[in-house]
């Protein structure tokens, strides 16, 4: 806990309340003031994964070349900025390009502050020092929705829009203040635009974000269909234990190693969702929301490490970038590919559909697992190294 990990908590936070005070005014805006359809919904809460998707190499290189601070002052700056501009917004296509700006000031500000951490994490602590970081991301993203809802009120969306810059551009400002992490005395990066210590980790967390898309997306309308009253509650379960977890457990990933951690995540995740589709009523949905909560809160903070691990500091913002585009492609086009499940096999299919993609990135992550154990046998057997 030094200064100036707390700054880029702090800024994390204020970036992320950002975030989240534009969630429940954006649809509404959409559909009301815009005229757009749930389509029109959809498409713009899109083009912000698009454009985070498509930026991260680019920023990942401009990280490892330029520093982390440029991309946490300018992300920041660039989100700020464009969310302000939605106050003329006065048709679709005009937000959407505003989106597409917003998504590109995401990707840079969301790799700048995770490079940063892991340049100031130990090695044998990493765990827990992502797990503390998240902690400030998840919590603007709770406190976020609460605060635009409340200012948002009958429709004030300028105001919103305001108060979501003004978030973001405090994000900047408390950027300005963070020293640069990034080690001078490591090589040069080697300027790949995918990082592949980043590759197969980042495709294991999509395979866990999947079903965290399918969770946020259908979980507020299963839940009326199996005779609740609304959801509220089983979101509440959702953030008591993660935040629980990433509080209290934040040692768990560096405790219990980071490969037992991440099979242990994606086991709970897909566990938890196999036990939404199969038992239709609300003890199901909340037990199966306690099991899923625990595979989300470990499995971030675990990958992560397996990824930055995989590879030298000097192309640590690279690895990053690589490692949490997985999470944007993985949010967007599950919600998109989950609605069509929804539609042809209902809430359940989802659920059951959401466990097998899990399913998939366990078994990805076994492969990881082998295939360190077989570099380290490599490097300790010099007979076992292939002879060039």
């Amino acid at each position: 806990m030094t200064p100036v990990f707390l700054l880029i908590t702090a800024s994390t936070f204020a970036y992320f309340l950002c975030v989240g005070t534009l969630i429940p005014a954006l649809p509404r805006f959409v559909e009301g003031p815009l005229a757009g359809t749930s389509v029109s919904v959809g498409f713009t809460i899109g083009a912000f994964s698009l454009a985070a998707v498509l930026c991260r190499p680019l920023v990942g290189r401009v990280g490892d070349l330029r520093g982390r601070r440029v991309l946490i002052v300018a992300g920041g700056a660039i989100v700020a900025l464009s969310v302000v501009g939605y106050i003329w917004a006065a048709s679709l296509p005009a937000l959407l390009v505003l989106r597409l700006v917003t998504g590109t000031g995401e990707a840079a500000f969301y790799v700048g502050v995770a490079s940063a951490v892991n340049d100031l994490a130990p090695d044998e602590r990493r765990g827990e020092a992502l797990s503390f970081f998240s902690l400030a991301l998840f919590l603007g993203l709770a406190a976020g929705p609460i605060l635009g809802e409340t200012v948002l009120g009958d429709g004030h969306y300028a105001a919103v829009w305001l108060l979501a810059g003004g978030c973001s551009l405090a994000a900047a400002g408390l950027g300005l203040r963070i020293p640069e992490t990034r080690s001078v005395a490591t090589a040069a990066p080697s300027g790949r635009w995918l990082n592949k210590a980043g590759l197969l980790p980042g495709a294991v967390l999509g395979a866990q974000v999947w079903g965290l898309a399918g969770f946020t997306a259908f979980v507020p309308l299963y839940a009326l269909q199996i005779g609740m009253t609304g959801s509220r509650s089983v979101f509440a379960v959702y953030s008591v234990i993660v935040l629980l977890i990433r509080g209290f457990g934040a040692r768990l990933p560096d405790v219990l190693g980071h490969h037992v951690s991440a099979r242990t995540a994606l086991t709970f995740s897909a566990m938890g969702l196999l036990l939404m589709g199969l038992v239709a009523d609300p003890a199901g949905l909340y037990a199966g929301t306690a099991l899923f909560s625990i595979g989300q809160a470990l499995a971030f903070p675990a990958l992560m490490t397996l990824a930055v691990d995989g590879a030298p500091a000097s192309e640590r913002a690279s690895v990053v970038s690589t490692f949490t585009m997985f999470f944007d492609a993985a949010f967007g086009l599950g919600a998109v590919g989950l609605g069509v499940v929804a539609a042809v096999l209902g809430y359940e299919g989802v659920f059951l559909t959401s466990s097998l993609v899990a399913l998939g990135g366990l078994t990805g992550l076994v492969m990881l697992g082998r295939r360190g154990r077989r570099a380290e046998a490599g490097a300790d057997n010099p007979d076992l190294q292939p002879v060039v």
